[in-house]
């Protein structure tokens, strides 16, 4: 049986930490392509939507966000644009809506929450169990080969974060991995202007992109093209990203 994602990590579910994720997770390159696609789409279903930024900025006919964090959600459904969403508060593997989309999301490495490979067939089932005959998916993992872990140590990944109700707010990381198993538990750190320090441990797993192309033809899915970028360029072994973009088998 999946083990179950961890719904106590302080980084989604607390709202003093949930404050801080827009600052850090502004609109990028992968929020933009997925726009993009968006365009064509009647439909578009992000999982693990996170704070809802994506689908409240785009323009598409129905939209629907799934986070399994309430806190997220919150933010989500505050936000400008963010009323004109369905926010559903779920766990993506055993998602089962009764409805199918044209575009399938899941971006800012929302599935290396998914930390076994029973977790990540069931994710990418629930994609294949929502995507219409003609409709599109598309994801982000880091590739493993990069070791991006290496850099979220304090003296290389201290950063400023211009928050708008603290200030300037100092952040950094830590992070170990776990060789057997590719899971990576990082610590996320905020010191705020009175001395205090808000943390969260959490926990994500990086997959070969093998392992990833073997699952997804298992969960009956096609891979179309696999990017190495949000910019569209091809994955080589050292690109940072592992993104397929594709369809139903």
């Amino acid at each position: 049986m999946a083990q179950d994602i961890p719904l106590d990590d302080p980084l989604y579910t607390d709202a003093a930490l949930v404050a801080f994720y827009d600052a850090e997770n502004d609109w990028g390159e992968d929020r933009a392509f997925c726009a993009h696609l968006a365009r064509a789409a009647g439909s578009v279903l992000d999982l693990g939507c996170g704070t809802g930024a994506f689908l409240a900025g785009i323009d598409a006919g129905e939209r629907v966000g799934v986070d399994p964090a309430g806190a997220m959600l919150e933010v989500a459904r505050r936000r400008p644009g963010g009323a004109d969403v369905r926010w559903i508060e779920a766990d993506a593997r055993y998602l089962a809506l009764d409805r199918r989309f044209d575009l399938i999301v899941m971006t800012g490495h929302a599935f290396q929450v998914f930390l076994t490979e029973d977790d990540q067939r069931a994710a990418l089932a629930s994609i294949a169990r929502h995507l219409t005959p003609a409709g599109s998916f598309i994801f982000d993992s880091r590739n493993p080969a990069c070791r991006e872990w290496e850099e979220w140590q304090p003296a290389l990944s201290e950063r400023q974060i211009e928050h708008p109700r603290h200030g300037r707010v100092t952040a950094w990381n830590t992070a170990m991995q776990d060789e057997a198993s590719g899971v990576v538990t990082y610590g996320t750190f905020y010191r705020l202007a009175d001395g205090r320090v808000l943390s969260a441990d959490s926990r994500i797993r990086f997959t070969p992109a093998a392992d990833l192309a073997r699952m997804i033809v298992g969960a009956g899915l096609a891979v179309d093209r696999w990017f190495g970028d949000w910019a569209g360029g091809p994955m080589t072994p050292q690109s940072a990203e592992i993104i397929p973009f594709g369809r139903l088998a």
